[in-house]
């Protein structure tokens, strides 16, 4: 008797590997893999998450409208032209879904977020990856890549896992090169992170084109993460596609009022602004010291290069600082097998992992023995 089965594109698929969290043998590992904000929510939307508990048996506001135009409101935006999600990579798969299938192209960086590859292949749709420029997305590569069967261009800006970004500039010269019906996704994340002046997340674009989606997460610098809320602010006609086929109630109960008193609170994102701006230099300035190769960021996150002979590999780097029961992410799957990606951590945190790292590329003994 014949078995159900799934596309064949997608039994090839490899499921997304989030950052590790936990290490065997040790009881409290500290865990620096995952970009998450060390600094913690404001005190308001922990409070608004409380005040949620009573109610949790009802569903949540289908249309996340309050959200909708706290989000408006902070930002001067048109609440009509925002959709909220389970996390903004919720929004980037429905796009996919949307927008493309078996037979169309969708254009990503070759260092990017691997949501884009990932959903890209479960609609069956082909994936173009494209080699990053100075780690950003490169965009005369992804110019010359379109086809007449492209569908749609993923940048994540700044980048992740590498943190570099592209200047308004490019991405006004990326638009311009691209057919109308093409959608240009703005993945911007790690918007809030950046410090950069000639830097735009893409609401200036979204306004004057209607082939343009910026998308944004509650995940990093408002630090809720464990509500998974995202939003996009875009055309009305693609903001009416992805309404359709969202899920209902795709914003959980208290996810809404938490994000709602998170947006609002301005005066604590700007302090968490700071600390991370802080300690991201700090981490790289001392890294570079020792000798390591950093990449330039505008995240909350650095993502390290190391010797590509041994005994001082990452891979190395990376068993050295897991034994000791420092988590960072070691991406070989990426093709960055030489570097380790490290989230800004305490102030505790960041000086122990430099002193661990430093440890290492002293030549420790339990390095060496690896």
């Amino acid at each position: 008797m014949a078995s159900p089965k799934a596309h064949e594109w997608i039994l090839d698929l490899a499921a997304y590997v989030p950052g590790r969290a936990k290490v065997d043998g040790i009881e409290k590992t500290v865990k620096l893999s995952s970009n998450e904000s060390v600094y913690g929510a404001s005190p308001h939307a922990i409070e608004a998450y409380k005040d949620a508990a009573d109610e949790l048996m009802r569903y949540p506001d289908a249309g996340s409208n309050e959200l909708r135009e706290a989000i408006a409101e902070v930002y001067n935006l048109d609440a009509d032209k925002i959709v909220c999600g389970a996390g903004s990579d919720d929004i980037l798969t429905l796009l996919i879904h949307a927008y493309a299938g078996p037979g169309d192209e969708v254009i990503y960086s070759q260092y990017g977020f691997m949501v884009y590859p990932i959903q890209t292949q479960a609609v069956g749709a082909t994936g173009i990856a494209i080699p990053n420029k100075n780690w950003a997305a490169d965009v005369d590569g992804i110019l010359e890549a379109v086809s007449e069967d492209t569908k749609l261009v993923f940048v994540d800006n700044p980048n992740n896992p590498t943190g570099a970004y592209l200047d308004w500039g490019e991405i006004e010269r990326l638009h311009a090169g691209l057919r109308s019906d093409i959608i240009l996704v703005l993945d911007a994340a790690y918007a809030e992170c950046v410090t950069a002046e000639d830097y735009h997340a893409g609401e200036k674009l979204v306004e004057s084109a209607e082939n343009v989606i910026m998308t944004r997460t509650f995940s990093k610098m408002y630090a809720l993460a464990g509500l998974r809320v995202g939003w996009a602010y875009g055309d009305p006609a693609i903001i009416d596609v992805l309404n359709r086929i969202r899920m209902p109630f795709n914003v959980c109960l208290p996810g809404q009022p938490a994000a709602v008193a998170a947006v609002k609170d301005q005066e604590h994102l700007k302090a968490s602004i700071d600390f991370n701006t802080e300690w991201r230099d700090w981490l790289t300035a001392n890294l570079v010291a020792l000798g390591l190769d950093v990449v330039p960021s505008q995240t909350n996150f650095i993502l390290i290069g190391f010797p590509e002979e041994a005994p001082f590999t990452a891979e190395l780097a990376y068993e050295f600082l897991t034994k000791n029961g420092f988590l960072l992410r070691w991406l070989p799957g990426q093709g960055l097998a030489s570097h380790l990606r490290l989230s800004v951590g305490t102030p505790e945190q960041n000086r122990a992992v430099v002193n661990l790292i430093t440890e290492f590329m002293n030549g420790s003994p339990e390095a060496s023995d690896e």
